[in-house]
């Protein structure tokens, strides 16, 4: 493991020290920032009759252009990689990259009255992600580590598991025969890791069809509520790599790790 850790209750100290004082509380600003800015268009869209296409298009434009601003201005040094941005390989030499996805499930977004989706913002150095925020905003929250959540006990019953909605891996099925799990399907990345982190989900499994920016900043939250946060293969997510495709995540409850990542080394 590295020393920032993708496990339980080692990071936090390595991770505050990586930060400057303050990087915590600006993605946790800035995520909430745009998921408010995500409300209001919704309601306005849908006022006015926009298609989804529309109303994704739209989302995902302006919530990009309120973080680029918002970091330009409070980290004018600092690279970004964003889902919505034009990539440049200056960000490979940079020391500190930001990692957004403005509007993290666009096609929940786009469905009127659906919850399960979410604003990524995070800060990355050293390949780690030190800092990071999810704003689930149809909830009115936004998960941090400048206020790191607390993972709640284990509720009774069976371990839940949360998957894609559509395009449920093998593996997460593998996962949950071995563990006796139910699963259910749910929209973004970040709802489904802040599900785990929230205490309504025990596990989540994805892979295939993901960017540094949809994990990114979950998994920066998941270590800091306490969970275990890896690769399929039970190795470190590493982020900004120069091909920033990152297929692959398990996001779980710290003592459901072994048995998870011994399924998933068995699949």
């Amino acid at each position: 493991m590295s020393d920032l850790g993708y496990r339980a209750g080692d990071h936090r100290l390595a991770a505050d020290l990586a930060c400057r004082a303050g990087d915590h509380r600006l993605a946790a600003d800035l995520a909430r920032r745009a998921g408010e800015l995500l409300i209001e268009l919704r309601a306005r869209l849908a006022v006015e009759g926009a298609p989804a296409a529309v109303v994704r298009a739209e989302g995902d434009r302006q919530a990009h252009e309120l973080l680029a601003a918002g970091l330009a201005a409070a980290r004018p040094a600092d690279a970004v990689l964003s889902e919505e941005g034009a990539d440049s390989t200056a960000r490979l030499d940079a020391e500190r990259v930001w990692v957004v996805d403005p509007l993290d499930g666009t096609r929940e977004y786009s469905e009127p009255g659906r919850t399960d989706w979410a604003v990524h913002v995070a800060l990355v150095v050293d390949e780690r992600p030190v800092a990071g925020a999810v704003a689930l905003p149809a909830l009115g929250l936004t998960l941090s580590t400048a206020d790191p959540p607390r993972l709640p006990p284990a509720g009774p019953g069976p371990p839940r598991l949360v998957v894609s909605r559509s395009r449920p891996p093998q593996q997460a099925s593998d996962v949950a025969a071995a563990l006796g799990a139910e699963v259910a399907p749910l929209g973004s990345a970040g709802a489904k890791a802040m599900a785990v982190v929230r205490g309504d989900a025990d596990v989540y499994v994805h892979a295939g069809g993901q960017y540094e920016w949809d994990s990114c900043a979950p998994a920066a939250v998941a270590a800091a509520a306490g969970c275990s946060v890896s690769r399929l293969d039970g190795t470190d997510l590493r982020y900004n790599q120069p091909d920033p495709y990152l297929p692959d995540l398990v996001i779980c409850r710290p003592e459901l790790a072994e048995a998870a990542l011994a399924a998933l080394a068995a699949s």
